[in-house]
């Protein structure tokens, strides 16, 4: 009887693929690591601005990997395309954001700071399409921002976010090196960093306790869930293998 993972491979690869994809390397926002999109036929170089979707939201990305053909093989995913190469008044309209954002941060670690606030800023970056600006923090214990945000808007105008995320979210956004030597999977090719868990490392055997389990974050390593995953599937025969990671057609990318 064929295992879940079979099925949904089997279902994966009935499903109608290109037989080349045009891919480009970005930095979103021009932070954490590279990401892997669809360039289309539009003509970039390293370098280059381009307007990206970025969780139901128009964003940039900055070239870093020039585009490159290569053929199309599953188990690879199907790459979320660029929206469209930026044009001289988005390039100038991104940069003004840019400067935006960096007053934005520094007043905002200010304002913490003299409220008393325990939180810590991750991230800043104002909406292409509506005048908003969206402060990403992590913070040990629920924040009382209100008095924060007020000070925020006086100062910026407009709409003012607050959005609290954890630390496998913050890795993901800002990037790094793990202790294997290799780029965070939740930074480089996880498309939803979803929590790995001690009963699940516990079924694979492993010490919940050591300090080696732990990446960056201070979190179980995602890398473990992969492993949780094999550990709980139906033996392979020796002539086929499971597969851990399967074709996706998600167009969704972290931001």
């Amino acid at each position: 009887m064929p295992s879940m993972v079979d099925s949904l491979l089997a279902q994966e690869l009935a499903k109608p693929y290109p037989s080349a994809v045009r891919i480009v390397g970005i930095k979103i926002r021009d932070r954490g690591e590279v990401k892997k999109f669809d360039a289309g036929e539009a003509a970039l170089v390293i370098g280059d601005r381009v307007l990206l979707d970025v969780a139901g939201e128009l964003s940039y990305g900055v070239v870093y990997g020039a585009p490159q053909v290569m053929p199309f093989i599953p188990p690879m995913r199907v790459m979320q395309p660029i929206a469209r190469k930026a044009t001289s008044e988005d390039v100038a309209a991104i940069d003004r954001y840019e400067r935006l954002a960096s007053e934005g941060m520094k007043a905002c670690r200010e304002q913490a700071a003299a409220l008393g606030l325990k939180m810590k800023l991750v991230e800043v970056f104002c909406s292409l399409h509506r005048r908003q600006m969206t402060f990403v923090y992590t913070a040990e214990d629920r924040i009382d921002f209100r008095e924060l945000v007020r000070l925020l808007a006086r100062r910026f105008g407009g709409r003012i976010e607050m959005r609290q995320v954890g630390a496998r979210d913050e890795a993901s956004r800002l990037g790094g090196i793990d202790t294997c030597g290799l780029v965070l999977c939740c930074a480089s090719f996880l498309t939803e960093v979803k929590p790995v868990t001690v009963k699940q490392a516990r079924l694979l055997g492993l010490p919940v306790d050591d300090p080696k389990l732990l990446g960056v974050c201070g979190r179980l390593k995602c890398c473990l869930l992969f492993e949780a995953m094999d550990n709980q599937a139906p033996s392979p025969s020796p002539s086929k293998s499971s597969a851990l990671i399967t074709p996706s057609r998600s167009r969704q990318a972290s931001s």
